[in-house]
């Protein structure tokens, strides 16, 4: 699955669409400003939530349930990548969480 850097999601946040999976008890850890947020367990009944003409970045916290779940849209026809590192990469870098 692709991964893409903690920079060009930065960069990509205004043109793609930024996608969380991880858990609700998570979230109150930060999350990227923008982000649709969709535990993992939910995908299968909101899909219909995601637009499936912009490209998905998928964001866990640390990558490893993101590109499960990037596999898995791109399966449904989606363009999706991973965002490598996660939230922790992220949150590491100081780039801003809301």
């Amino acid at each position: 699955m692709p991964e893409i850097t903690i920079t060009d999601t930065d960069q990509r946040r205004a043109t793609d669409q930024l996608l969380d999976v991880r858990e609700d008890f998570e979230i109150t850890e930060g999350m990227i400003p923008g982000a649709l947020h969709i535990p993992m367990g939910e995908l299968n009944t909101r899909l219909g939530e995601i637009d499936r003409t912009r490209p998905v970045i998928v964001i866990c916290r640390s990558g490893n349930r993101s590109a499960r779940v990037a596999d898995a849209l791109t399966g449904a026809g989606f363009t999706a990548d991973t965002m490598a590192g996660g939230m922790t990469a992220w949150q590491r870098a100081g780039l801003p969480v809301t």
